[in-house]
């Protein structure tokens, strides 16, 4: 597939080195390709473009802002290249404020994620909630003694859902469908969890599984 990766941070860096190692082909949008330049000199085979250069020529787009700037970055491709698309939410409404005895604060509540906000603003596209309960160091072939570790999804469009659980299992992971967009209001929490080890024990090397009898 062609994927489109929007943010320039570790977490776009890594999934779109991911991509490229699963055979796909990968451009990351940016409005400053010097941001990107030292991932590029590792991967001579992926490209930079504009948001709108980007948006119109993925398959599947990515997500990979902070929080507080994922509505923009959205923006910044035209809605009608969006139109259809899948587009894998992998952002987290962390709020500029450190947190509370490990716990991160959210600008959202338990009433509406942020994914909910984002489909309401692109309702043509097909949003589908991932890789935002775990670090990036862990995103791409997690090797955790042979246990897959489960990523939550949700979104609104099986057939985005199932695109998504596709690349997961290339990926390394198992797939949990959590229903529709609603369910990022539970899947987004999870990020304040899994973080909350780090920052009171310094533990960062971990991800959830869920267990079934």
């Amino acid at each position: 597939m062609k994927i489109g990766i929007l943010g320039t941070g570790m977490v776009g860096q890594v999934l779109a080195s991911g991509f490229l190692k699963h055979g796909h082909e990968v451009t990351i949008a940016t409005r400053d390709p010097d941001k990107v330049a030292g991932w590029l000199d590792k991967h001579p085979t992926g490209r930079v473009g504009t948001h709108k250069e980007v948006g119109a020529w993925a398959d599947v787009i990515v997500l990979c802002s902070k929080g507080t700037a994922a509505e923009a970055a959205l923006q910044l491709c035209d809605a009608d290249d969006l139109a259809g698309k899948t587009v894998i939410d992998t952002t987290n409404p962390i709020a500029d404020a450190p947190p509370e005895n490990g716990v991160l604060r959210y600008f959202t509540t338990l009433e509406d994620s942020l994914m909910e906000r984002l489909q309401r603003a692109n309702p043509r596209a097909h949003l589908v909630k991932a890789f935002n309960s775990v670090g990036n160091a862990f995103m791409v072939d997690p090797d955790f003694g042979g246990i897959r570790p489960t990523m939550f999804i949700c979104g609104n469009d099986s057939g985005a859902k199932q695109r998504v659980v596709t690349i997961l299992d290339q990926f390394g992971w198992e797939a949990e469908d959590m229903g529709g967009a609603e369910g990022a209001r539970a899947i987004e929490p999870l990020c304040i969890l899994w973080c909350i080890p780090g920052f009171i024990r310094n533990q960062w090397t971990h991800a959830f599984k869920l267990l079934r009898k």
